[in-house]
């Protein structure tokens, strides 16, 4: 992590995270073990969430370090893959993202994009960002995913009023 996700001048040294092991289920529903590493304040709180999505077969694409991806936010969307820390800036601002402290998790990325007025991230998501489609592996008010994260007080980023992050959970 140290030079990747996490550069020597963070503003959260690493006694502030945690690694977690979680089991899911993937797209072909073979049970996968990934890699996640959060701020120890979420910890427990992710800890039972995604053993609630595991309990009830919740598919996830993937869920490995961003570090796997040489740190690179955009790598890991087109990827598909869950994460949860990258010490990184908000997109298109100069404001540290929720993602640099370890506050904020992204699921399924690629079928739930962030949707910026055109500007849509990943940038490979274009035919995800109509959300009056149905589709596989869509995040919507009614998904599961919303109801286990928003039941331990994360924010899902389907309900912010101007940019639509419908793969953002954060607290």
């Amino acid at each position: 992590m140290r030079g990747h996700s996490l550069p020597d001048n963070a503003k959260i040294s690493l006694d502030q995270l945690r690694y977690l092991t979680l089991p899911y289920y993937d797209y072909d529903g073979n049970v996968q073990i990934g890699e996640m590493v959060c701020n120890k304040a979420i910890a427990h709180d992710l800890l039972c969430i995604f053993k609630t999505l595991f309990s009830q077969a919740y598919p996830i694409y993937s869920i490995r370090l961003v570090d796997d991806f040489d740190a690179d936010d955009e790598a890991s969307m087109r990827a598909n893959n869950t994460s949860c820390f990258n010490y990184r800036n908000k997109a298109g601002v100069n404001m540290l993202s929720r993602h640099a402290m370890g506050m904020a998790v992204d699921i399924n990325p690629l079928q739930n994009p962030c949707v910026r007025g055109k500007r849509i991230r990943p940038t490979t998501a274009e035919e995800y960002a109509d959300r009056s489609q149905d589709f596989e592996h869509k995040i919507d008010k009614n998904d599961f995913c919303v109801e286990v994260f928003t039941s331990y007080g994360f924010k899902w980023g389907g309900r912010w009023n101007s940019t639509k992050d419908y793969q953002h959970f954060e607290k």
